[in-house]
């Protein structure tokens, strides 16, 4: 069974404490996954906050571009956001897909053939999946799943994902036909490719996910919602899959108001059953021991 390492108050040191409970050396160049947030959102995890434990790893701030259309979409455009957003000022930041990208594969898929990261990826020795919990407008909600899938992919990757399969396009992506529960399920597919891809070269990854400003959109919103919900805390695992499963099973604790929304937006996306298929895919357990750390 997974061990899900907790603590409730959100902090700079803390951060830092969950992350060596998980009693990993992340070994050479270290990635650090976090969404770097749209121009206009609120909730993308401050430099305040990550900053210290961003430099106890001596890491780097990695991300790829966007599929859609906004400040983003281009390496100088998201460079700009990047710095402006404050991430430039404690860490260098690296656009995984700015000299392209490449297949990698995608083991057992339904939906996907393959993966498509930038070629960057390759450039480091070891990750943090960083992630930040909250709801999304397409997925339901957005943690460590999302953040290792539609977050790791290349723009064309994006799109990919989000057709289901059946186009690179970011133009055509949008447009493409599917179910619902497909792109669910190929997000699973791409989350699942980066690990196995990084297990076969012995590249260590670990994930924590943020779960404060809690709002119903992800932080690729610019238009991004007021937080619904109160901070839950932060979560640590070695397992993505029960990382996130963690942060739902506490918003279906909640009794707060808000958190009925929530949960209404991340089921009428579907948003939960990305990790019994991700579980199935061999990617992690829905199974966890939470150890809270005080």
């Amino acid at each position: 069974m997974a061990k899900v390492f907790y603590v409730k108050k959100i902090t700079p040191e803390n951060l830092i404490k969950v992350y060596e409970a998980l009693g990993v050396k992340l070994p050479g160049k270290v990635g650090i996954k976090v969404s770097t947030g749209e121009d206009g959102a609120k909730g993308y995890l401050k430099a305040d906050l990550i900053a210290p434990f961003v430099k106890s790893l001596n890491g780097t701030i990695v991300e790829c571009n966007t599929a859609y259309g906004g400040a983003r979409n281009t390496v100088k455009d998201h460079m700009k956001v990047a710095e402006a957003h404050g991430f430039t000022s404690f860490a260098p930041v690296d656009i995984l897909d700015a000299d392209g990208d490449k297949k990698i594969p995608v083991k057992n898929g339904k939906y996907l053939k393959y993966d498509l990261i930038g070629t960057h990826f390759d450039n480091y020795d070891s990750f943090v999946n960083l992630a930040h919990g909250k709801g999304h407008m397409m997925g339901g909600f957005g943690a460590n799943l999302k953040n290792q899938s539609i977050g790791f992919a290349s723009r064309k990757g994006k799109a990919y994902i989000h057709s289901c399969g059946k186009t690179t396009s970011p133009r055509l992506c949008w447009v493409s036909k599917h179910e619902q529960i497909d792109f669910i399920h190929s997000m699973a597919e791409a989350a699942t490719a980066v690990a196995d891809y990084l297990k076969e070269q012995g590249k260590p990854i670990v994930y924590i996910t943020v779960m404060n400003a809690i709002s119903l959109s992800c932080d690729c919103d610019s238009e991004q919602d007021d937080p619904v919900m109160s901070d839950l805390g932060i979560v640590a695992s070695l397992d993505p899959v029960a990382n996130d499963q963690a942060f739902i099973d506490m918003v279906w604790a909640s009794k707060e108001p808000g958190a009925a929304d929530l949960r209404e937006r991340i089921d009428s996306r579907l948003g939960r059953e990305i990790l019994p298929y991700a579980e199935e895919l061999g990617l992690g357990s829905r199974e966890y021991e939470l150890v809270e750390l005080q």
